[in-house]
Order: structure tokens, then sequence, then C-alpha cells
């Protein structure tokens, strides 16, 4: 209802607008000629008679009506389309940022309600402290869930602002990949082995904090998807120009049609479906990577697997004045 009126607004506007402009420029057109060419040929008696040229003036002035009469056709539907075409990125942003506000909800939703059910139910009844530590324990697992959840939503609300930009300073990506592979580790244990290949240190200039979380969520998400009997690489590299981190796993890999969308916020493969998370951890890493003016990629593994590419810009060197 909302894009049906906004294009009828800007049907309306257009053809004010176009026809307005038409007879401005027609009333001009007629106005100059008539004032330039006025000529009447005066008979003997001192009649004056109507020359050819005022037969043009009203030949010109019947193809100016008849041709405003078509534009009265022809420019609505013009503007009508016009309005729609204008209206297509709006159209498509208000229907990301809808469907955005509904899975956000549906995720706050989810743990909302686990937390009333076990809070309920412990209270439904005297109960031992030691139930009660039990379920205040998982209330807390909750509540972190929903902590983390509302983090990267604000992560994600910022964009590419200033904000993350601010406090950018030089960066070794070796330490950051060493930094966040720890962390995963802890996190991780009786799955497969990260294996750390770190080729080059390769600085760039970003967040030391947003570049350890992409890593981090590439290294979880991988180490997901992959058996205990599989393996986890992370290969550093650089060739002076795009320094790269390369997250490969020998997981089940991802269908072309799993890959094409798997940047989209909440969206989740149907073989992700029952792993934990929200959906959010590569499109983190791909908004991260957009702050840092670089891109990510996704590639299917030699073998079997999944891998996933960070390519940053290398740092601008300063030349000296001369």
């Amino acid at each position: 209802m909302i894009f049906r009126r906004a294009v009828l607004r800007l049907t309306l506007t257009y053809t004010a607008i176009l026809l307005t402009l038409y007879g401005a420029v027609a009333v001009g057109v007629y106005a100059f000629v008539t004032g330039t060419f006025d000529y009447d040929t005066v008979t003997s008696d001192g009649a004056v008679q109507a020359s050819g040229v005022e037969l043009g003036f009203a030949h010109l002035r019947t193809g100016l009506l008849l041709g405003f009469a078509a534009l009265v056709v022809v420019v609505p539907v013009l503007s009508y389309v016009m309005a729609r075409r204008a209206l297509v990125p709006v159209r498509a942003s208000y229907k990301a940022q809808e469907r955005f506000v509904d899975d956000a909800s549906h995720e706050f939703r989810t743990p909302l309600s686990v937390l009333q059910v076990e809070m309920e139910l412990a209270l439904s009844r005297p109960r031992t402290p030691a139930e009660y530590v039990h379920v205040l324990e998982g209330s807390l697992s909750e509540v972190a869930s929903l902590t983390r959840l509302t983090e990267d939503l604000l992560l994600l609300a910022r964009g590419g602002s200033s904000d993350l930009t601010a406090a950018f300073d030089m960066v070794s990506l070796g330490a950051v990949v060493r930094t966040a592979a720890a962390r995963s580790d802890r996190s991780a244990a009786g799955g497969p082995p990260v294996t750390i290949d770190v080729r080059s240190e390769a600085v760039v200039r970003g967040s030391r904090e947003l570049l350890t979380r992409a890593i981090g969520n590439l290294i979880d998400n991988a180490l997901r998807h992959t058996p205990p009997t599989g393996a986890v690489v992370v290969t550093v590299t650089d060739d002076g120009s795009s320094p790269t981190i390369r997250v490969a796993d020998s997981g089940v890999g991802m269908s072309p049609q799993t890959a094409a969308r798997a940047f989209d916020r909440f969206w989740r493969g149907d073989e992700s479906r029952s792993l934990p998370g929200h959906g959010l951890g590569l499109a983190l890493v791909q908004q991260i990577t957009a702050a840092h003016q670089g891109r990510a990629t996704i590639t299917e593994t030699p073998g079997g697997g999944t891998t996933v590419s960070l390519v940053l810009p290398a740092p601008r060197r300063m030349h000296p004045a001369g």
C-alpha cells in the first residue's frame, strides 16, 4: 500500500512537471515565432489581408496543441514507468529491512522464550539449591547468547560508519590470526585441529579487535562444519598489494546456492539449521571486511570443504617530501 501511494504520487508529480515544461516551451516557441515573423499584407484600400505567414502560425498553433494532447496521454504512462523504476532500490531496501526486523525478532524471541520457560518451571515448586544453580546456569547461557546477538546487530547497524574506522591502526594479520585461533581452540575442545600457516605477517591498517572477530567467526564456522577427523587451515599471505587470509576446512562444503547467500544476514543453509548460531557470523565477516575496504569470497576447497578468503588492501606508504 505504501509503495502504491508513492508510485501514484510520483506519477502525478512527474506528469505535472513534464506537461508544465512542455506547455511553457510551447508558449515560448509560439510567442517567439509570432513576435519575430509577424508580417501582414496590406491592400490598396488599407485593408489587412492574412498572409501565408498567418496560415503558418495557425498550423504551428494546431501542431503545438495536438502535441500537448498527445503528451497528456503518453506522459502519465511514461511517468508511471519512471516512478516504478525510481522506487526499485527503495522497495528492495524496505523489503530487506522488513525481513531483517522479522528475523531479528524471531532470533530474540527464541532465547527469551527459553528463559521464561526455565524460570517459570523453577518457580513452579520448591527446588534444591543444585536445581536452582542448574536453572541459573542455563539462563546465563541464554543471556550470553542474547548479549552476543545484540552486539552483532549493533555492529551490523553501524555498517561502514566512521565509528568503525576512527580507531584504525597498523595491525599484523599474523598476530590477529594467532589470537583468533587461540580463542577458538579454547571453545572447541575435541574438534578438528586448527593449523596456522603465516607465510607473511602482512601488516594492514585496521582494527585488531574487529579483524580478530572476523577471523574468529570464520574459524568457528569451519570448526562447526568439520568432523573431528578433518582439519582447518588458516593461511596468511601477502603479494605486496593484497594481504590475504584464507580459512580452509575439510567439512561438507557448500552448494553454489548456499555459497551465493552465505553472507546474507540471518540466512542459514539446511545443513546448518541444526547447529548453534544465529546466521550472523559470515554477515559480520563481510561487514568488517568491507569496513577495511576489502572483500570476502567463498570457494570450494580442493578435495572437499570450503575456503573463505579475506583480501585486504595494503597500507598506503608515505613517501618523504623531496
